[in-house]
């Protein structure tokens, strides 16, 4: 049974492989032009799929809004019932049907024709109906689908969504969409935090400890400990000293030091590193990187603290 069943897989994956190497093969003008014609569009690329490609039309749509090409996905049948209402004068239609027949994309021609979009086609069959009426027909056909019936679409739907990946990473490379771009259309994801927030939305701002250069080393750990933040900062709001870290503890006790004896002012940094709180929190994050620390002091223009940033908690 366990043989069978890799047997299966592997030869699934053999089927791809060819699927996509023939895909491979046939990328020619055909694709370039249509990079183009998104690319210069005012408007939106709608894709359109019904079934299975539907669903890999909805992944190919996300996938463009993403990357800086604005996007939208038009359920066929939904359609002909008020959704082409979404469609405007000069979109480009990306229109996805391996048979080239899909009875609820081909209704919709007409319509498209009317409102002077500019049609893609992404089918098996160059001489159908679909690839007639568009502009631009790009071959996704394979030899038979990696299903046993050679019915299943999955060599078919393979070539439709990595195609559609192809046009949405040509069109960001076109446009020359960078990592800020990226970060903006994912303002909830790590990137877009990173890039998009500043020092001063991620800081702790209260309870900060302090601990009075005088005081004991010992103090300066009662402090560290109650703030967790894995520092005490020396002096006060408007006067910071320096700052100690419970690496400089470490050390000390290792090295025997008298932490209840030994000020506070005698070990701490007295040079502490620093960020400005309107500082994007990607320096913040480059800065603790390079020098090894957890932490930063915000110290605004008037050399006051503001806060602590502890990226890496």
């Amino acid at each position: 049974m366990t043989k069978n069943v890799i047997s299966s897989a592997k030869t699934l994956l053999t089927a791809y492989r060819k699927a996509l190497s023939g895909l491979e093969a046939g990328l020619g003008d055909g694709f370039a032009n249509a990079v183009d014609m998104m690319q210069a569009s005012a408007g939106h690329v709608v894709v359109c799929g019904m079934g299975k490609s539907g669903i890999i039309g909805r992944k190919i749509s996300a996938s463009l809004a993403s990357t800086g090409t604005p996007s939208l996905f038009l359920h066929p049948a939904e359609a002909i019932h008020g959704d082409l209402g979404m469609v405007r004068r000069g979109d480009v239609v990306l229109l996805i049907s391996y048979s080239g027949a899909t009875e609820e994309i081909v209704r919709l021609l007409p319509a498209f024709k009317r409102l002077d979009t500019r049609l893609i086609a992404l089918t098996g069959n160059s001489e159908s109906m679909i690839a007639a009426a568009a502009e631009i027909n790009l071959d996704i056909s394979v030899d038979r689908e990696a299903c046993p019936l050679n019915l299943a679409p999955t060599t078919s739907s393979l070539n439709s969504l990595v195609l559609g990946d192809a046009l949405a990473v040509a069109l960001m490379e076109a446009r020359g969409f960078a990592e800020t771009d990226f970060a903006i259309t994912h303002p909830g994801g790590a990137l877009g935090r990173r890039l998009l927030t500043r020092v001063r939305d991620k800081m702790r701002n209260q309870n900060l400890p302090f601990v009075d250069p005088d005081k004991s080393v010992q103090d300066a750990l009662m402090v560290m400990t109650e703030g967790r933040l894995g520092l005490a900062l020396v002096g006060n709001s408007e006067n910071l000293a320096g700052v100690i870290t419970d690496g400089d503890l470490r050390r000390l006790l290792v090295n025997g030091v008298d932490i209840a004896t030994t000020a506070v002012s005698d070990v701490a940094s007295l040079v502490p590193l620093t960020i400005g709180p309107d500082e994007m929190m990607d320096a913040a994050e480059a800065k603790m990187l390079e020098s090894r620390v957890q932490c930063l002091v915000v110290v605004n223009d008037a050399g006051h603290v503001d806060g602590v940033i502890q990226v890496f908690e």
